[in-house]
């Protein structure tokens, strides 16, 4: 009969898996929230401040191109004449937000672009779905 030695383990290691597993859901976590907050959903009551200056604030202009290749300025339909005109008495700061559809012709996509770069708008924004 042979006699077996009961042989410890020593732990020389430390396993990083359920570290990394915790820190990614943090991370999914913080994003989630930090996306929240960019658009407002997450409602916040600010400070007040007596000498603070109001500043002007301008809201953002969206653009939609639907599957259909129709041009919309703000929910009003238009076409890349009246897009121009309406683009051309904005602001150059004003943020300029395009929507277009994933079915919609590249060409209309690309027609907005170019009456935006002739306008020399460059705060805009191109909305996707993740």
């Amino acid at each position: 009969m042979a006699k077996y030695k009961k042989q410890r383990k020593r732990f020389d290691e430390i396993n990083v898996i359920p570290f990394i597993d915790i820190m990614l859901v943090l991370l999914v976590m913080v994003l989630t929230t930090a996306t929240f907050i960019k658009q407002g959903i997450i409602p916040v009551d600010l400070p007040e401040a007596k000498a603070a200056e109001k500043e002007k604030v301008e809201k953002e202009v969206t653009v939609y191109v639907n599957a259909k290749g129709e041009m919309f300025f703000e929910k009003e339909q238009v076409d890349l004449k009246q897009l121009e005109e309406k683009l051309s008495t904005i602001s150059k700061e004003q943020t300029v937000v395009l929507r277009s559809d994933k079915e919609s012709k590249f060409q209309d996509f690309v027609s907005v672009m170019d009456i935006l770069k002739r306008l020399k708008h460059e705060q805009l924004y191109i909305i996707t779905k993740e």
